[in-house]
C-alpha cells in the first residue's frame, strides 16, 4: 500500500497542520505504508507535474493551514493542476483524506473546499479531520488530540485496505456531464519537461512574443494579399524610384517591426533591393514601419520625417536630400480639396 501526503501550507515553524501530518505518517509507516511526503512550497515551480505522483497511489493525504483566508495558493494550484493534467482514470480508484487546521477561522469551510475539488475529480472520501489550533504548543501536548490524530490514521488504513465501497456524490455526475477537460497522456519526463517551461516566466513571456510575432505575420500577409511587408516594401520603392544620370548611392534602412535591414543600391538607373545588413553604407536611416508606411504612402517625405526626429540618420546628408528625388512618394498623395 501506497500513500502520497501533499502539504500545501508554506512550511512556518509552529503550523499545526505539519504536526498532524507527521503523527499520521508516523502511524502509517508502523502499519508498513510506503509514504512519500510531498511538500508543495518546495515543488512550488514543478506543480504541474505533481499530479503524475498519484498514479502509483492507493490514497492521499491533502493536509493544509488556513492563516487568514481559504486553503492556500499552493494547494489551489496543486488542485487545479491535477483537473488539467491529471490522470482521472487513477484518481477514479483513489481515497483522499483532507486535512486542515485553522490559526484563524474557516477551517471547516477549507475542509468542505478539498472535499468537493476531490469529489469533483472522481476520487474517493474519507473522513477528514479539522481544527482551530490557537496555541500550537498546547495542541501538540494534548494527548487526546493525538489519539484522534492517530485514530484518523488507522481509519484511513482500514477504509484503504477493505476497498470501502462510497456512495455516488452529485459532483461527480456533473462532472461525468459538463467536465470538459480530457487527461493529457504524457510520460514523466515529458511531465517534468511542462512543469520546467510552465513555471519559467521567461520561457512563457518568449512564447507569447512568438505568438504575437506570427499573429502580426499572418494579419500582413491577409492585408497585402499574401505578400510579407518587406515585399511590400520593396514593391512601393521600385514602382516610385525615378533613375538620375550620373548618380550613385548605396541606402540602408533599418525598420523596426523587419527582421534584417533593406538596402537600396542605385547605379543611375538601375536599383538593386536587398535585405542584408552591410556595414558600408552610403546612409543609414533607422525608423519604424509605421513611419516608413507614412512615407511611401506620401502622407510625409523622408526630409519631414528627418527633421521632426521620427527618422534617425547617419552618413552622406546631401545624399538623404536626394532620398525624395529618387523616390517620389509625394506624387502618391491626394490633391487637397480646392475651395471657391
Amino acid at each position: 500500500m501506497k500513500i502520497n501526503i501533499y502539504y500545501g501550507g508554506r512550511g512556518i515553524v509552529g503550523d499545526p497542520t505539519l504536526f498532524v501530518l507527521s503523527r499520521m505518517q508516523s502511524v502509517l509507516e508502523e502499519l508498513n505504508v510506503q509514504v512519500e511526503r510531498i511538500n508543495l512550497y518546495d515543488e512550488k515551480r514543478k506543480i504541474t507535474a505533481l499530479p503524475s505522483t498519484l498514479n502509483d497511489a492507493d490514497g492521499a493525504i491533502f493536509g493544509t493551514t488556513v492563516e487568514w483566508l481559504g486553503i492556500g495558493g499552493y494547494m489551489t494550484e496543486f488542485l487545479d493542476a491535477c483537473w488539467f493534467y491529471g490522470n482521472k482514470e487513477k484518481m477514479n480508484g483513489i481515497y483522499m483524506m483532507p486535512v486542515v487546521m485553522s490559526t484563524t477561522f474557516g477551517e471547516r469551510e477549507g475542509l468542505l473546499s478539498l472535499q468537493s475539488a476531490w469529489d469533483m475529480l472522481g476520487g474517493k472520501l474519507c473522513n477528514g479531520l479539522s481544527a482551530y489550533v490557537r496555541d500550537p504548543v498546547a495542541f501538540e501536548l494534548n494527548q487526546e488530540y493525538i489519539k484522534l490524530i492517530e485514530k484518523a490514521a488507522e481509519n484511513l488504513y482500514r477504509v484503504i485496505s477493505r476497498r470501502t465501497i462510497t456512495l455516488p456524490a452529485s459532483n461527480q455526475a456533473v462532472t461525468q456531464m459538463v467536465g470538459s477537460s480530457e487527461p493529457i497522456d504524457l510520460t514523466p519526463q515529458e511531465t517534468e519537461q511542462l512543469s520546467k517551461y510552465a513555471s519559467d516566466d521567461n520561457y512563457v513571456q518568449k512564447q507569447k512574443e512568438d505568438i504575437r510575432e506570427l499573429t502580426d505575420h499572418f494579419r500582413t500577409l491577409l492585408k497585402n494579399d499574401g505578400k510579407s511587408e518587406d515585399v511590400v516594401i520593396g514593391e512601393a520603392f521600385r514602382n516610385h524610384f525615378v533613375p538620375q544620370t550620373n548618380f550613385e548611392a548605396v541606402y540602408q534602412f533599418i525598420i523596426k517591426g523587419l527582421d534584417k535591414p533593406m538596402i537600396l543600391e542605385i547605379h543611375d538607373d538601375v536599383l538593386n533591393i536587398s535585405y542584408e545588413k552591410r556595414n558600408e553604407q552610403t546612409v543609414l536611416c533607422k525608423l519604424t514601419q509605421e513611419k516608413l508606411d507614412q512615407i511611401t504612402k506620401g502622407e510625409i517625405s523622408f526630409q519631414n520625417a528627418f527633421m521632426s526626429g521620427e527618422m534617425q540618420v547617419k552618413g552622406d546628408f546631401r545624399m538623404l536630400r536626394m532620398l525624395d528625388t529618387v523616390f517620389t512618394f509625394q506624387n502618391t498623395r491626394k490633391p487637397e480639396p480646392e475651395y471657391v
